[in-house]
């Protein structure tokens, strides 16, 4: 629905909530009986996606074409024969269906969508080659045809009016029950693949089908592809949906996808989380990194593109590989798809020039991955084919003229042999026959023999040469490269995603599912469609066990005179009321108060500040005063496409000079939290500089954590919570939020 892009998880899932522990193709069940079955969480959303059954999408059994057309020069006599070569491929029986016509191409014709209920056959799919499907949906509903395919364009990629036209398209779909692949969506799910390619396949999610291109020509390099879902502007039909069909999907080997928007961030993380389960690994471009990028997104398939940052950590969260080419979508998912699981997490570099093979270790070391130096004993068994002033540690040189002969394959199997290697990478910067093509040769027997990752770099331009079209494209275990870059990332990828998926352990499976004691609390301090004061916004965070400073709200200079006293001098007072949210700015925060005089004269200047500058008060706080410890920040925003997200940075002033933060999605847990701080540019303070001691990291884990309890139970009624400065004492002393801000809805 097109209100899930607004965030509106309870109501826009199709009713895809299923029990925990459901079955691939499990039946879908109403809210409230997932709601009966424990699969919801303690805001009321899915905790797990039913996965479509698509097996008839892709195999039907019997395919209608609405509006198909024969006549020579019409786009739909055009899409009429690639759909009938289609059905011929996977088995299926084609019936045109036209009112005026008797037969297409030879096959008869039914005149009505209704009439193909009188078919001795179901008929499982039906592509509507009309200009507006919204009148056949109640048809097809009534002929019980299951899935639809609409390509007519005009929807939500043209503005607000097709926005509203594709709000009634999905509407009629979702009174249906009929599964709609579009509108605005192309012929890419009924490509040709071939099926002499053996192995595990790249399954291919696209919003836009040139987009896919490129992908769909891996075949031509023996790469295996199975399946093209073109989702358009997913009126229905979902990349979600997709990726958590394919990643049920014994042949597929990984899900490569083309974003442009998501239509709902929360079904998109649960289909991820789906995949991750499996251990199938999902590589994704998604556009939308700069604002040029989003509003082009947006006018193709008319969908949000999301805070990029926000779905950056989200991706991460459930491992999704987040790549920004084609050429690396290509490479990284091919890799992903064929390669065994690492043995180790080493790489050696070897190479036939020092130049080549340092250049590749620096890029490689920059971007994380490790190479070990091989041990004394290793290098001197390299020694005994390669010159002894070559250096072998790691990167490996050996000098050129060892690759042509029987030396060459001693080389590569003494490498592999080595256990503290997993992946060994030859770059070959350019071909250089007879050598190149006996060193390829040897690479491709060698990783035949092993089950440990080759690469190769192939970095000649011409990429005709024997060595590299027949020799190394030929084989299914040497991965392939034209470029350093690529396979940098690709292997980086490999090496994170099984990392991943080795101690993954889905966050939605310990996301609470019951309120706890705290959102009672909490729920009655809330203002509805108002911004709390501190002293409010602080009561809330202590409702959820957050520390706050010693403090008392008081209404005359008298009283806080008085309450200074037991908050224990110096004191802090600031001004507190509603809507009041840069006090310093305005000299409403007066520090280091050591007497009583102090605090009657602060006082008496608060308030005429506050009169001067027509600031509502409920009254002024006198605070403890902390000053040790490392400022920080934690907060809630909302975020169109994922809802509640929690933010964790450097705090004060320095949230807005450097911007030092890190984002998550809950649900996650303590693991995730601890990855926050690990983001951050200035994690260094935490550990201590410059002789300062060590802070309470772990306190500061468990205000996160108790932070993304309140955004997930308060859920939308909690639209913003700001705790800037959160003082971070030394270790074991804990945190205190200093100062707060919260908005309700």
């Amino acid at each position: 629905m097109l209100g899930s892009t607004h965030g509106t998880f309870t109501t826009d899932f199709r009713a895809r909530v299923v029990a925990c522990g459901e079955e691939p193709h499990a039946s879908v069940v109403s809210l409230p009986t997932a709601t009966r079955q424990g699969g919801l969480d303690v805001s009321g959303r899915p905790l797990h996606l039913a996965v479509p059954d698509l097996d008839r999408f892709f195999r039907p059994r019997s395919v209608a074409v609405v509006g198909a057309s024969d006549t020579e020069g019409r786009p739909n006599a055009g899409i009429t024969r690639q759909l009938i070569a289609w059905a011929e491929r996977v088995g299926a029986r084609l019936h045109p269906v036209h009112p005026a016509r008797e037969a297409v191409f030879g096959r008869l014709c039914v005149p009505s969508v209704a009439a193909l209920a009188e078919l001795d056959e179901p008929v499982d799919l039906a592509v509507l080659l009309v200009a507006d499907p919204l009148p056949v949906i109640e048809e097809l509903a009534e002929a019980k045809i299951p899935f639809a395919v609409a390509f007519a364009s005009g929807f939500a990629e043209t503005g607000e009016a097709g926005a509203v036209a594709q709000a009634r398209l999905a509407a009629a779909v979702e009174r249906s029950g009929v599964r709609l692949l579009g509108p605005n969506t192309n012929l890419n799910a009924f490509e040709e693949f071939r099926d002499d390619l053996a192995g595990p396949a790249i399954a291919l999610i696209t919003q836009s089908g040139h987009q896919g291109r490129p992908l769909h020509a891996l075949q031509q390099l023996g790469i295996r592809l199975s399946h093209w879902a073109p989702t358009g502007n997913e009126a229905d039909l979902e990349t979600a949906d997709f990726l958590a069909y394919f990643a049920q999907l014994p042949e597929v080997g990984a899900i490569a996808c083309y974003v442009e928007g998501l239509k709902d961030g929360r079904s998109f993380l649960l289909a991820a989380d789906r995949a991750a389960r499996a251990g199938v690994p999902v590589v994704a471009v998604k556009v939308g990194r700069t604002e040029t990028g989003a509003e082009a997104a947006a006018s193709h398939t008319g969908k949000l593109t999301g805070a990029d940052r926000v779905v950056d950590a989200a991706m991460r969260q459930f491992g999704v590989v987040r790549v920004d080419g084609l050429d690396e979508l290509q490479d990284t998912a091919a890799l992903l798809a064929r390669a065994r699981p690492p043995r180790a997490e080493g790489v050696a570099v070897y190479s036939i020039s020092g130049g080549t093979g340092a250049h590749f270790a620096d890029l490689a070391t920059a971007a994380g991955l490790t190479l070990p130096t091989l041990s004394a004993a290793k290098q001197d068994e390299l020694h005994a084919w390669i010159p002894g002033y070559l250096s072998v540690a790691n990167p490996i040189d050996n000098g050129g003229h060892p690759v042509g002969d029987w030396r060459g394959r001693k080389i590569i199997d003494a490498i592999l042999a080595d256990p503290s290697v997993g992946v060994l990478i030859c770059p070959i910067t350019g071909p250089f026959p007879p050598m190149s093509d006996r060193l390829a040769q040897d690479l491709v027997d060698a990783a035949e023999a092993t089950d440990k990752l080759v690469c190769v770099i192939w970095g000649s331009p011409v990429g005709t040469e024997d060595a590299y079209r027949t020799t190394l494209l030929g084989s299914s275990r040497v991965a392939t490269f034209r470029t350093f870059a690529n396979c940098v990332t690709a292997v980086k990828s490999y090496l994170d995603h099984h990392r991943f998926t080795s101690g993954y352990r889905s966050p939605f499976d310990e996301a609470p599912r019951t309120p706890s004691p705290s959102f009672r609390k909490a729920r009655a301090l809330m203002r509805p469609g108002q911004q709390l004061s501190e002293h409010a916004a602080k009561q809330l965070l202590r409702a959820y066990g957050i520390r706050v400073p010693r403090e008392q709200l008081v209404t005359s200079a008298a009283a806080a005179v008085r309450a200074a006293g037991p908050v224990g001098y110096p004191v802090v007072m600031k001004a507190s009321g509603p809507r009041l949210a840069h006090k310093t700015e305005l000299g409403l925060v007066k520090v280091g108060l050591t007497s009583a005089s102090q605090v009657r004269d602060a006082y008496r200047e608060l308030t005429d500040i506050a009169r001067f500058e027509s600031v509502d008060l409920d009254g002024v706080l006198v605070c403890q005063m902390i000053d040790r410890g490392v400022e920080m920040m934690v907060g809630v925003t909302h975020d169109p496409l994922f809802g509640p997200t929690v933010t964790v940075g450097l705090g004060g002033v320095l949230v807005e000079v450097l911007h030092d933060t890190a984002v998550r999605v809950p649900p996650f847990g303590e693991k995730e939290a601890r990855d926050m701080l690990d983001e951050l540019r200035g994690r260094a303070l935490l550990a201590g500089v410059r002789g300062g001691a060590p802070v309470d990291v772990d306190a500061l884990v468990e205000v996160v954590l108790r932070v993304q309890r309140m955004a997930l139970e308060l859920g939308d009624d909690l639209t913003e919570l700001d705790i800037n400065p959160l003082v971070v004492l030394g270790r074991g002393q804990g945190a205190v939020a200093l100062d707060a801000l919260a908005v309700c809805r």
